[in-house]
């Protein structure tokens, strides 16, 4: 990739910190080239894959266990099943370091096409994978190898996509343009879901749980080549052509290591946005079906309207962020989890039904996309430019790995140990915790860089 030569330049919000006390950095002092629409979809629409691939895979978790994890013990069949879900996110922490230092060094356009390369096959092997009682041990090794390539594509997407909307953005818009990231894989909820109302509608549940959840799968495939050409016509951005050199691989990773406590405290943020998230859309059908004993279609309703609210709510939130600045909201949105979550949930189980199923979804939803629409913005101004695909990705994907992504087996498993139908709200709560102590130590880390006058670039 050709770089432009390095000139003297004048400082830029990328290079120093400003406003509220807090390290914010941002890609140019205004945007270098028009930002359209376009652009915006063309790098979300990897995104949408990703996330459709783990939906699909989370509301017909019963069925592919069953299918590649057979067992005369239900629970031991369907926590196979869940492990395996978890066990791709395991990944995304190296994906995160190997593919967000190929994004930092080669651009962000390279790293976004080659982690939808690497994503495709992941999605393909769930879906092409004949079941246990074809060619037995080899199905269940053959999914997990998928899950595994899944996650670690999956470790830097977000991260590129979150970084490219980041410097493409004008500065006053940086938190509505970011959301965008998170909105665009509502929209693969939305489609994974009204598909599986669909499905469910047209076809007996016997023969959903032979084959039709393979349908989804294979219809994810057929938009792949689509999702290439979009991503092909893709520009490289401004601030990453304006950087003097790219920089070596031993130059990011010491980089990386000095910055091991904003990525740590990164983390910490996004537990609560990944808890949540894959609480109320990835666990639902599990939730509905098997503990509060309600219908496949009731589950997969409320997971539409669920992928629904994230949707609407999540640019809201970014938008409001650009007003009201990031850590107000943050502050807010964690003591509501912290404080609300589990009662929420102790009222649902005390009179499962339909309603207040869909209410307490309802109210995930709006503390997912509340604390996301800072959060997402607030990490990619937080972490330096030097490593910020590298250091966001890493954030996101360690969060995802120890505590998201293995929520729904999580959840399950507390509630077979504690018999506590509403258990998973306490999980959702201490989520919430581990994000505001995030944020508190991210406010601390940005005060002490700024009063030892460190700017974006330059470490102690």
């Amino acid at each position: 990739m050709n770089h432009v030569p390095a000139t003297p330049h004048a400082a830029t919000p990328f290079d120093r910190a400003v406003s509220d006390g807090d390290l914010l950095a941002a890609s140019t002092g205004k945007a270098a080239t028009k930002v359209s629409y376009k652009d915006v979809v063309r790098v979300c629409s990897g995104n949408f894959l990703e996330m459709y691939d783990f939906m699909v895979f989370g509301y017909y978790a019963s069925s592919i266990s069953k299918a590649f994890f057979p067992s005369h013990n239900p629970f031991a069949s369907l926590m196979l099943s869940l492990m395996t879900f978890g066990a791709g996110f395991l990944m995304r922490p190296l994906g995160a370091v190997i593919l967000g230092a190929y994004t930092d060094k080669l651009g962000r356009r390279a790293g976004l096409i080659l982690t939808l390369a690497i994503m495709s096959v992941g999605t393909a092997s769930l879906a092409l994978t004949p079941g246990y009682k074809t060619i037995g041990i080899a199905a269940p090794l053959l999914v997990l190898a998928g899950r595994l390539l899944q996650g670690f594509s999956a470790g830097v997407e977000l991260g590129n996509v979150s970084v490219y909307l980041a410097e493409i953005a004008p500065p006053n818009r940086r938190g509505f343009y970011v959301s965008w990231q998170s909105a665009s894989q509502q929209l693969a909820v939305v489609f994974a879901a009204g598909l599986g109302v669909i499905l469910n509608s047209l076809i007996p549940a016997a023969q959903m749980e032979e084959w039709g959840w393979r349908v989804p799968l294979l219809i994810g495939c057929a938009i792949i080549p689509l999702l290439f050409l979009l991503r092909s016509s893709l520009k490289e951005t401004d601030a990453f052509l304006k950087r003097p050199a790219p920089p070596k691989t031993a130059e990011l990773l010491s980089t990386l290591a000095k910055s091991w406590p904003m990525i740590l405290a990164g983390m910490m943020m996004v537990t609560m946005t990944t808890v949540t998230f894959y609480l109320s859309t990835a666990y639902t059908p599990t939730l509905g079906r098997n503990e509060l004993h309600l219908s496949a279609m009731d589950t997969m309703v409320i997971a539409l309207f669920t992928g629904v609210s994230n949707f609407l709510w999540l640019p809201v939130m970014g938008a409001l962020s650009d007003r009201i600045g990031r850590r107000a909201g943050l502050f807010i949105f964690t003591l509501l989890g912290l404080t609300i979550t589990y009662p929420a949930m102790m009222w649902l189980v005390s009179a499962p039904s339909f309603g207040r199923l869909l209410t307490v979804d309802l109210w995930l939803s709006f503390l997912f996309a509340g604390f996301n629409g800072s959060m997402v913005v607030y990490l990619a101004e937080f972490i330096p430019a030097k490593v910020r695909a590298t250091g966001f990705s890493l954030a996101y994907s360690l969060a995802t790995a120890i505590f998201g992504g293995f929520t729904p087996a999580i959840c399950t498993a507390l509630i077979h140990t504690t018999h506590d139908k509403a258990i998973p709200g306490a999980w959702a709560a201490a989520a919430a915790l581990m994000g505001l102590l995030g944020v508190l130590w991210a406010g601390w880390l940005s005060k002490r860089r700024l009063a030892a006058g460190l700017t974006d670039q330059t470490y102690a």
